[in-house]
């Protein structure tokens, strides 16, 4: 990613998801409560496309893509600015959660929502890890 347009929303958007491997890997508590998930799922940050592969609560492989013919097992998409509000540190109501914003037809969720559903909280949490970048 080139960051020649700082106030860009998508390319800050891009910056902070691509973060996320670290804040989640740092985070004891975030990895324990993931414990029993493994696998892989895509999460598209406007023009951004990102395939996420989880073992056992770390997050350890982000690759941006497109990649055609990858398997993914649910994907989650919405545009970068909805993205830079559910990111804010205390988001307002709508954008504090996302199915308040699938809600608001401004994310969605598909695939196989089992193992979703089955961590929810888990990916909630590695989704809104970007919070704390600028909480600190």
């Amino acid at each position: 990613m080139t960051v020649n347009n700082v106030g860009d929303p998508q390319c800050v958007a891009e910056e902070r998801f691509e973060r996320i491997p670290e804040l989640v890997n740092g985070d004891d508590n975030l990895i324990r409560r993931g414990r029993r998930l493994t696998s892989e799922f895509l999460v598209v940050v406007g023009g951004a496309t990102y395939h996420l592969t989880v073992s056992d609560g770390r997050l350890v492989r982000l690759e941006r893509g497109p990649m055609l013919m990858r398997s993914w097992r649910f994907a989650i998409r919405a545009e970068a600015p909805f993205w830079l509000r559910f990111w804010e540190p205390v988001p307002e109501a709508g954008y504090h959660d996302l199915f308040a914003l699938s809600k608001q037809g401004l994310l969605t969720i598909e695939g196989d929502l089992f193992p979703f559903m089955a961590n929810l909280q888990y990916v909630k949490d590695v989704l809104a890890a970007p919070r704390k970048i600028l909480e600190a």
